[in-house]
């Protein structure tokens, strides 16, 4: 599998990167900055180009930037996306102390789907950057979205980032479900002062 990480310099997309190339992927990370992003790449192993270069050729794209950048990144690279694209942000609000998500009755990767002409699924907002960097974590990952084959990449991406399962939740509206879980964790990291995951029960 051939990925691009958009967004790959920043936290997650680094500590995606560093598993995925753990895992043998083919990973190119992109970048606003071709510089910064050949710098991580260099540190990590992989290829760093511009965002829309490191489109080319690729099976999956991961939009991870953070979550007030994504609209703007999906519009500045439609023209160049040919493959899936996969949204891990999460929109959260925060007021005294505890994460919530944001009002918008439509998810993040909702509002990306309107904007680029390809597949968008969502997924892996359950999953920690610190955590992701230095092991596969030992939990599930949840992946949601509408076109069979764009979630069954992702599905086969996620299986690489945790010893738990990857698991399909459904179609793309379940990403404001998938969203809000992020707010849960954040919340819960908070207050018992951990790092939690998740794990579903009952699947065979």
């Amino acid at each position: 599998m051939k990925v691009a990480i958009l967004g790959g310099t920043g936290p997650f997309g680094r500590s995606l990167a560093t598993r995925l190339v753990a895992e043998d992927v083919e990973v190119v990370i992109g970048s606003r900055d071709p510089e910064r992003a050949r710098a991580v790449a260099a540190e990590i192993g992989c290829i760093g180009l511009r965002n829309e270069a490191a489109l080319a050729g690729m099976d999956l794209a991961v939009l991870a930037v953070n979550a007030d950048a994504a609209t703007a990144t999906a519009h500045a690279v439609r023209d160049w996306l040919r493959s899936p694209l996969l949204s891990v942000a999460s929109e959260l609000e925060f007021a005294g102390g505890t994460a919530r998500p944001r009002a918008d009755t439509r998810a993040l990767a909702e509002r990306i789907s309107q904007i680029v002409d390809v597949p968008v699924v969502a997924g892996l907002h359950s999953l920690a950057a610190g955590k992701l960097a230095r092991e596969k974590p030992d939990e599930d990952v949840l992946v949601c979205g509408n076109d069979r084959e764009a979630k069954e990449l992702a599905l086969r991406l996620a299986a690489l980032l945790v010893s738990g399962r990857a698991i399909d939740a459904g179609p793309l509206s379940v990403a404001r479900a998938l969203e809000g879980m992020t707010a849960v964790i954040v919340n819960v990291n908070r207050a018992y002062k951990a790092h939690a995951g998740i794990r579903l029960t009952g699947i065979g």
